[in-house]
């Protein structure tokens, strides 16, 4: 039993490629994004964050090649992980072709500036021959020069010609194993973007707020942003990016997808802000819970309510739910039914036993 939609999204029909072992586009699940923040060249710090990415739900995890040494130490690196790796281009050719042949799985690149045409198709050589896609990115902080004279600013009329400019220089060398990202840390200019770009290519599309800010306003404006677009049915891999720990950017891009039921990985809580009827301290339970159960993987729903005016209510549409009640006795609901009474000092115990239990259940099936 989970939380029942008011209505499923629709997504556009995008073709699908491949970034390693995960599928992006078509009807493929929306994959989530992040990268890490070590230097490159330290490869251990590298891999420890990779790790803690892909335990936190991330399905590809980008990381930055500014110079030689960090592109040729992709190899080292790949080699110690098992999720796909995408290595982060800018100007440099040769760095995208040493990044296919140490192993990435995807090179994000902005064709146009990465030089000549025969640059780049140096390097679509290297990533067919290395079975390597490609993201184009185009960003609002770094136009080409010709496109911000045409507009005189960043608007998404330049964002979307950047990308059909780039999109043809891959065509035209017969290479159409890319997605596209038309970034801005402008919401608004950034969805205007992304939208005109959906309505004139069928490439899938990699969604993202760039340059958001620090956890809780960039968390916010990622949320509206991205949430928007994935809501009309565009979208196909979601990169929160936060001034925070790139493990925050994960949990927030699979908070945005719950919340339009496009994609649920572990423990969902509904929880009310509390007020004076609360029969327990719900804001420091609900806290001590999101640590207790962090670890847990599986699709589930749990209700914390601190009394029965919406408690018994948002407890039927939860897998386990919890329900203030007098005299430190409050009710326990599993599978939306009423089923025993808690005290208070044995809600915490309670509920994280109920819900490792559920999850049990879910990997034995």
């Amino acid at each position: 039993m989970s939380i029942r939609p008011f209505r499923d999204i629709k997504r556009k029909k995008t073709r699908k490629i491949k970034v390693g072992k995960v599928d992006v586009g078509g009807d493929a699940p929306i994959s989530v994004q992040s990268m890490t923040n070590t230097l490159t060249t330290n490869i251990k710090d590298t891999i420890k964050q990779i790790k803690q990415l892909e335990d936190a739900g991330a399905d590809i995890v980008r990381v930055s090649c500014p110079d030689k040494e960090s592109s040729l130490s992709l190899k080292n690196i790949i080699n110690q992980v098992s999720i796909p790796i995408v290595a982060d281009i800018h100007f440099h050719y040769k760095r995208a072709i040493e990044a296919a042949k140490s192993g990435a799985h995807c090179l994000r690149i902005n064709p146009g500036n990465i030089g000549s045409k025969e640059n780049v198709r140096e390097v679509l050589k290297a990533a067919k021959d290395n079975n390597c896609s490609i993201r184009i990115g185009v960003n609002a902080g770094s136009l080409e020069k010709k496109l911000l004279e045409k507009y005189k600013e960043p608007c998404p009329e330049a964002l979307v010609e950047s990308a059909q400019n780039n999109i043809k220089i891959l065509e035209d060398e017969n290479f159409f194993n890319f997605k596209i990202s038309v970034k801005s840390s402008d919401v608004f200019l950034a969805t205007k973007a992304y939208r005109s770009l959906s309505l004139v290519c069928d490439y899938p599309l990699h969604l993202g707020i760039t340059e958001a800010g620090s956890l809780t306003p960039g968390s916010v404006k990622s949320a509206i942003g991205i949430g928007m677009l994935l809501n009309e049915g565009i979208g196909d891999t979601i990169r929160v990016s936060l001034s925070a720990d790139p493990v925050e950017e994960v949990k927030i891009a699979y908070e945005i997808l719950k919340s339009l039921n496009l994609r649920h990985r572990g423990v969902n809580i509904i929880s009310c802000p509390s007020c004076a009827r609360q029969a327990f301290p719900v804001i420091n339970t609900v806290k001590i819970l999101e640590k207790k159960l962090s670890h847990i993987k599986e699709p589930i729903t749990l209700s914390i309510i601190g009394c029965v005016v919406n408690g018994p209510g948002e407890a039927s549409q939860t897998q386990i739910g919890i329900t203030g009640g007098g005299q430190g006795n409050h009710m326990m609901y599993i599978s939306g039914l009423p089923h025993h009474k808690v005290v208070s000092d044995k809600i915490i115990e309670e509920v994280v036993d109920l819900v490792e239990k559920k999850s049990k259940e879910f990997k034995n099936h």
